[in-house]
């Protein structure tokens, strides 16, 4: 478990991560990441779950019109 402080940064309220908990959610200054809420809590996570459900739409798509989507590729 990692201590997180909050902070002011200008006129907004701002969180400080530790160079470790960034290493390990792969993000770095200037990315983005999402407070998603939980059963028991809330989660930070750099992956967009709305990008996700659209993307797992995409592949069942992709998946149901393979081979017309392999004529559009000739």
């Amino acid at each position: 478990m990692l201590k997180l402080k909050v902070t002011s940064v200008g006129s907004s309220t701002g969180v400080v991560f530790p160079k470790e908990a960034l290493a390990r959610l792969k993000v770095a200054k200037g990315d983005s990441v999402f407070l998603t809420e939980s059963v028991d809590g809330f989660r930070i996570t750099p992956y967009d779950p709305e990008f996700e459900e659209q993307m797992s739409l995409a592949r069942k798509f992709m998946r149901n019109r393979r081979d017309a989507l392999r004529e559009l590729a000739k």
